[in-house]
């Protein structure tokens, strides 16, 4: 593909992933010249539209990186690629800082001196950690993993190189967002993707705990298309946004929603509890003041589109992450996994 037909040239990181792809989608039709980088650990190539220039590669290759903004002399960065299993990081915590934090920094580095426009960040409501409900951009974060961790610590670097070389920035902090393509086979991340493969595979859904943690689940509609525009919004530069929805349920809860969608009577099996923020949902209100979103999907929804999805491509079966650095405290459904 000729990239001299579009002059706006975009590079997705994670873009064979999950809201990456949407994504991609979503500026390919606003008429972006796209090259994605994944190194395909949880993305699927087949997520990757035709239209786009696929590079397989990793963020910590620093020469890959280099002649990817030599070659195409990016206008805009759109950064998603990460390793988002929050409870896992605590164990993993060399390979999160390498992946979610030394990964961005080379991005940022490369945008610094290749002049990027913007440099549009997907960070995480991790960051806030146990803070006071609903959370909104004002608080001070207080991330209580390693992932979130090392979301906040990109936030502020990305904070210190606008305000010293100028590098734009829009940063979004998603919540439990589900929805096609999500990779339902990781076993550490995605509950709903988690639950809907159980079910496939005819196996209680395993719930830490009593169940009764809350989340406010967004499907990646209403995530995906403002996360493409936020350059095209001047308001929206050098900020911090939540986004996500508005419509909070507990694990339990969502149980029973997907035992809906998926038409199947199921089963759960309780395990110990683990160390996990209790109850998260957050304030919109800046996002909405500044994007304006017209539309909102309902969990029935969501879920209902999603199974239609999952049962269509079946059971999905992913490799049990092998690297543990810490096995002091790993919850034992974990351990088990991990331990052959």
């Amino acid at each position: 593909m000729s990239i001299k037909n579009k002059s706006i040239k975009s590079l997705v990181t994670g873009g064979a992933g999950f809201i990456g792809s949407h994504v991609v989608d979503q500026l390919l039709e606003l008429g972006h010249t796209v090259i994605v980088l994944d190194d395909l650990s949880g993305g699927r190539k087949e997520n990757v539209p035709t239209e786009a220039i696929f590079q397989q590669g990793s963020i910590l290759d620093v020469a890959l990186i280099n002649s990817l903004f030599e070659k195409y002399t990016f206008d805009y960065v759109y950064h998603l690629a990460a390793y988002a299993a929050e409870g896992l990081s605590h164990f993993i915590r060399n390979f999160n800082y390498q992946n979610n934090l030394i990964g961005s920094v080379n991005l940022i580095n490369a945008s610094v001196n290749h002049e990027v426009k913007c440099f549009v960040f997907t960070s995480s409501i991790a960051v806030y950690g146990s803070n006071t409900l609903p959370l909104v951009e004002t608080q001070h974060p207080q991330p209580g993993d390693p992932y979130g961790i090392a979301k906040y610590a990109v936030e502020m670097d990305l904070m210190n190189a606008q305000k010293l070389f100028g590098l734009d920035y829009v940063i979004f902090r998603p919540h439990n967002v589900y929805g096609v393509r999500q990779n339902i086979g990781d076993k550490y991340r995605n509950v709903v993707g988690i639950f809907m493969n159980q079910i496939l595979d005819q196996k209680p859904l395993t719930i830490f705990g009593d169940g009764e943690q809350s989340r406010a689940f967004t499907h990646v509609d209403e995530v995906a298309p403002h996360i493409a525009n936020s350059v095209k919004v001047p308001e929206a530069r050098n900020s911090i946004f939540n986004i996500g929805s508005d419509s909070v349920y507990t694990v339990n809860e969502l149980a029973r929603a997907l035992s809906k969608a998926m038409g199947a009577d199921v089963r759960t099996h309780k395990l110990d509890k683990r160390e996990e923020v209790v109850h998260t949902y957050a304030n919109h209100k800046k996002f909405e003041s500044v994007f304006k979103p017209m539309n909102s999907v309902s969990l029935t929804d969501g879920l209902s589109e999603m199974a239609k999805w999952v049962k269509q491509n079946g059971v999905s079966k992913s490799a049990d992450f092998e690297n543990i650095e810490i096995r002091k405290n790993l919850p034992k459904s974990w351990k088990n996994q991990t331990e052959k």
